[in-house]
């Protein structure tokens, strides 16, 4: 551009910069030129069925730079009505974009936060709203929250933008406002919970049982005690006895519930996966108690998609019993349509008896639902905290590919997976309750291909022989013969019932949901919105507190589906007690994790922390992976807001949010020397990325292949009617007279059977995991086709998914099925 054309277009510049200028400060004047205008945009969706708040809500403005004198809090704006929306509609969701005029004195400044009142008689929606000030800066305010109508709440709601802020760099004008949000989140520990009540507290389990239904509903108050121990979930202030009916409809603060949307399809995908019980058409379905006749008994449980009409009225009544009053019509369309048969489990679809190798048995420890549980023997024989195992070195060491025994133990490669001592005090009453339980511990070979070979099993179950209390066990090994080897399936039947439990009850509901519920609890009460770690958490957990607060009302309470459906029963929530005595927040780091069970090697240079001891070990590797996405995020994160380690120990508000942790919200637990002190950046960046990680991935490995192995009984039964049978007993002989018919027999029952797996069938659809982790995807699929890994796969063709970072792009037909990492616990 030469210079006589580059002096025409800077002067046009100039000319229009002024023509701009002019033209805003007209529009900024009202027509009294007196005061200016803010101009903006509400969002609002609305509930389908409910109108729009109209002229019936009204919205102002806080300025985060003059302070009004009186108040202590920045100045405020006139108020603005809702009016003349304009409205659209995607699926069954009504939003309407209403433009607002706010009045404001000169010199107002940036609006820090804003204040909404629903005089309306329903409540809305409120997605986000968009300032723009008489000096075009754009302030957002993403809100995503339920407003209440005033005559239900007494007050207006308060919306402060997405600026964060540190307590000690919050803008004066927003200290007050700040500090009263939280106060009022927290409630004074009073009172039944209304449906509008934003109130975050603590609460012990003391809503599990039923005694209005009898002593066999009793169950002991979990938390607040040495000797059942428990984290906090949230308090509903309702009373600890119910009534005997299921709702749907518990409390949980407005912002913590699933969408409706979301919760009508959990509430469809319910009633779909449990219509083979509510179905009388449905004949062919297992409505008793009796065995199954055979293996392709079983298998006539599955089909391909075969529908049905779920007709009458009695069905209908059944559903409207439990399902909230503003979500049935939303949910009754299913009633017209269901599967009457389960999908086909990817554990028989590639290989029907794939699951009965002892290759495949070994693979599922590392790479199937459980994957957490294994260890690497570090002394022999095994021992706990009250027994020393019963293996013998002889039982083992011909079965170690042509390594001495010596040289297996100190290359690292025996393994066990141990179910024993923490079940012993349990097992004889248990087998009170009908039950045929048995504690177990595994021995298992790491071989040259990395794959495991089980050596020996040792079981121990309630007897006449004294051993432990009364106790027997007996040791199986590997064989081929024919009786011998029908024996060992037995064997392996028991173990994966030990392993499918503490996969329900430990793994899944307490290392996931039940302890991030404290975290989230305590992040709304003394973390403002405006802090930046509310902000980096909050995705992580979405809907957490109402999945917990749904799986106290059908999965976890007394006669729920888990006492139905495991070997555990009615001790099932009194055995994950005894065992949170054993946890420790700092050991659910991955690295950590997988140095304690010696499954990799702590090494401090290399960014994961830690070096796997071999590569195939699915959930191991691929963990890491996300673990160190996981942590870098967080870690740049911090380093935006905290310049050193005093800008953490003089963060008022997370100081205060980790004491409440330690010692309420896990306050079983706080006289722990593991906790860590909260005073240096790197304890901050090390609790937060296990925080996430927890709330993510993990909870992603643990949930998402449920259906895929447990949705075939035989593969992962969930409780055995039989023990294995001692030579010289009646029931030695009813095993030589048919040992396929013994084992159908051990198995659940047609309808626990059926339960279990409506169970695991029940779908869901989750977010996708930060984006950052898509490069991983292609990495993952590259090792699960590479032939020299062969647990990714195994002889069933399984791929291992369960940390797959895309939850949207892994597409399968499978009922619950393994798709990915969303962000937060949610089912």
């Amino acid at each position: 551009m030469d210079s006589h054309h580059h002096l025409c277009y800077k002067r046009q510049e100039c000319f229009n910069a002024i023509r701009n200028k002019i033209s805003d400060c007209n529009s900024l004047q009202d027509r009294h030129g007196s005061r200016y205008l803010i101009n903006g945009k509400v969002v609002i969706e609305h509930s389908p069925g409910l109108s729009g708040p109209g002229k019936s809500a009204t919205v102002q403005v806080y300025s985060s730079t003059v302070i009004d004198p009186n108040t202590r809090k920045g100045k405020l704006s006139g108020k603005a009505c809702l009016k003349k929306g304009k409205s659209s509609k995607k699926d069954s969701a009504k939003t309407t974009v209403y433009k607002i005029k706010l009045h404001v004195e000169p010199g107002f400044g940036n609006p820090g936060a804003f204040l909404i009142e629903n005089n309306h008689k329903h409540r809305f929606f409120l997605q986000s709203a968009t300032l723009v000030t008489p000096e075009n800066r754009v302030i957002h305010f993403d809100c995503r929250s339920w407003v209440y109508p005033i005559k239900d709440t007494n007050t207006s709601r308060l919306f402060f933008s997405n600026t964060c802020y540190l307590p000690s760099k919050t803008p004066a004008c927003l200290v007050e406002l700040r500090k009263e949000e939280l106060e009022s989140l927290r409630g004074d520990g009073t009172g039944e919970r209304k449906e509008w009540d934003r109130i975050y507290d603590y609460d012990v389990y003391d809503d599990l049982g039923n005694p209005e239904k009898g002593p066999d509903h009793v169950r002991p108050v979990l938390g607040g005690s040495r000797s059942r121990p428990y984290p906090r979930r949230g308090r509903t202030g309702r009373p600890a006895t119910k009534n005997g009916t299921i709702s749907l409809d518990t409390y949980v603060p407005p912002d913590e519930r699933c969408s409706p949307k979301k919760l009508s399809e959990f509430i469809a995908n319910a009633i779909q996966a449990t219509a083979h019980f509510l179905l009388p058409e449905a004949k062919s379905l297992p409505r008793d108690s009796s065995s199954f006749e055979s293996f392709g008994d079983i298998r006539d449980l599955y089909s391909n998609n075969r529908r049905q009409a779920m007709r009458g009225t009695s069905v209908t009544e059944k559903v409207k019993k439990f399902v909230p009053a503003q979500l049935f019509k939303d949910v009754t369309h299913v009633i017209e349509e269901v599967d009457i048969k389960f999908p086909l489990p990817q554990i028989i679809r590639a290989n029907q008896f794939a699951w009965k190798l002892d290759e495949e048995f070994g693979r599922q420890m590392l790479a199937g639902t459980n994957p957490t549980r294994i260890h690497c023997l570090r002394e022999f024989p095994p021992r706990g905290t009250l027994t020393e195992s019963y293996i013998e070195q002889s039982d083992i060491e011909h079965n170690l590919d042509g390594l001495s025994f010596e040289q297996a133990m100190k290359q690292w490669r025996i393994y066990v997976l141990d179910h024993h001592d923490y079940l012993l005090p349990f097992l004889r009453k248990m087998y009170s309750e009908g039950v045929c339980p048995c504690a177990s511990r595994t021995l298992l070979f790491l071989r040259n291909d990395a794959t495991l070979k089980p050596l020996a099993i040792e079981l121990t179950y309630p007897g006449s022989s004294n051993n432990v209390d009364g106790m027997k066990t007996m040791v199986f090994l590997p064989e081929k013969e024919d009786i011998p080897q029908a024996l060992w399936q037995l064997a392996k039947a028991h173990v994966a019932a030990n392993d499918s439990a503490y996969h329900q009850l430990i793994s899944h509901w307490l290392h996931t949901h039940a302890v991030v519920e404290p975290f989230i609890i305590a992040t709304r009460r003394q973390l403002s919105v405006m802090h930046p770690i509310h902000r980096l958490l909050d995705p992580h957990f979405k809907d957490t507190m109402h999945i917990n607060a749904l799986a106290r009302t059908v999965l976890i309470n007394a006669g729920g589906i888990l006492e139905k459906t495991l070997f555990t029963g009615k001790f099932s929530m009194e055995l994950s007690s005894e065992l949170y005595k054993q946890w420790r927040f700092d050991e659910q780091a991955l690295p950590s994790d997988l140095i304690k069970r010696c499954m990799a090697l702590e090494e401090s240079e290399n960014p994961r922390g830690a070096h796997m001891l071999f590569q195939d070990y699915p959930y191991g590797l691929d963990g890491l992976d996300i673990w160190l996405a996981i942590q870098t995020w967080v870690g740049d994160f911090c380093d935006i807001f905290y310049e050193d380690d005093a800008s953490v120990k003089s963060d008022t508000e997370i100081q205060a949010w980790w004491s409440e942790i330690r010692n309420v919200g896990h306050g079983d637990k706080r006289k722990e020397k593991w906790w860590c002190q909260m005073t240096t950046k790197a304890d901050l960046k090390r609790t937060l990325t296990t925080l996430v990680w927890i709330a993510s991935a993990l909870h992603a490995s643990v949930n998402f292949g449920q259906y895929s192995y447990a949705g075939y009984p035989p593969n992962r039964p969930s409780r055995c009617r039989k023990f294995v049978p001692e030579e010289g007993t009646m029931e030695f002989a009813e095993f030589l007279k048919d040992p396929d018919k013994y084992f159908l027999n051990m198995l659940p029952d047609r309808f626990e059977a059926s339960l279990g797996i409506a169970l695991m069938e029940v779908k869901q659809r989750f977010e996708k995991f930060n984006k950052s982790l898509r490069e991983m995807e292609k990495q993952i699929m590259e090792r699960n086709g590479d032939p020299e890994l062969m647990n990714r796969r195994g002889p069933a063709k399984v791929p291992y998914k369960l940390l797959y970072p895309d939850a949207t792009k892994v597409e399968t037909p499978a009922g619950i099925t393994a798709k990915g990492i969303p962000n937060s616990v949610s089912i």
